[in-house]
């Protein structure tokens, strides 16, 4: 008999435990990629089941970022959980405190024996998912971040070049207003807003986004944005969209439809 576990994948991994079983050759993968992503990710997939003949995963799209994070939590309680769950950033919080319910990576590695060494990692992707004490909780995968794309066909008919220095709000307000002055309906949109415009925009300009060292010191954290700079970006985007210059699409990616 052995204890199996299942792998929460927080763009990255966690791990749920579950009730010793025999040893299993199915693992179960629940992810949240449609589309390219879940092409590439089935590709790799494959990839690793074609490689040897002890183990197959089984990649099943469970819907979007929340739903497959419910799936996971619903699937737990009922004592079905997958062996490996992806999990979006923002559920690291809600994975960190399920006690009893993950395993973090690095005592999976530990406990394989498998040589695990953190520093592959780019940074400020592996510090998101470590804890205070120098500790992976789960395992970077397709960890995201923030973007600008621009319609280049709108930017010169705006008589903008598409080319142009967009490198900070001040220089992308500027060309809001030639865009909104030569008819675009939709001069900006961004998706997932309150992690674009606080919780990047706060750690891009290295003011905290909440007490506890962002949260990963303690349960007990509270936010803290309401400071100066947020303050003045979130009025200037209030501002954007009244002038029709920032168009509000949703709390999710909504926008990015």
């Amino acid at each position: 008999m052995i204890k199996r576990t299942s792998v929460v994948t927080l763009f990255a991994g966690f791990i749920l435990t579950s009730a010793p079983s025999m040893a299993a050759t199915q693992i179960d993968f629940w992810h949240a990629f449609t589309g390219r992503l879940g092409e590439l990710l089935q590709e790799q997939v494959d990839t690793f089941n074609n490689s040897q003949a002890d183990y197959e995963v089984l990649a099943t799209n469970k819907g979007n970022y929340s739903e497959t994070l419910n799936a996971g939590i619903a699937a737990f309680r009922a004592g079905q959980q997958p062996d490996i769950l992806q999990v979006f950033e923002v559920g690291t919080a809600t994975m960190m405190a399920a006690t009893g319910a993950i395993k973090p990576v690095y005592e999976v590695m530990a406990e394989a024996g498998s040589k695990f060494d953190q520093s592959t990692y780019i940074a400020a992707v592996k510090g998101y998912y470590t804890t205070t004490d120098g500790r992976m909780l789960s395992l970077p995968y397709n960890s995201s971040t923030p973007v600008i794309y621009v319609n280049r066909d709108a930017f010169k008919k705006a008589g903008l070049d598409p080319d142009m220095d967009l490198s900070t709000w001040t220089k992308v307000g500027s060309a809001l207003d030639k865009l909104k002055a030569g008819g675009s309906e939709c001069p900006l949109t961004t998706a997932w807003q309150s992690w674009v415009h606080l919780e990047n925009f706060s750690a891009y300009h290295n003011v905290p986004f909440a007490s506890k060292e962002n949260g990963f010191g303690g349960l007990d954290t509270q936010l803290s944005f309401n400071g100066p700079i947020q303050a003045k970006h979130i009025q200037t985007m209030g501002d954007w969209a009244k002038e029709g210059k920032f168009i509000y699409g949703g709390r999710r990616n909504e926008s990015g439809a």
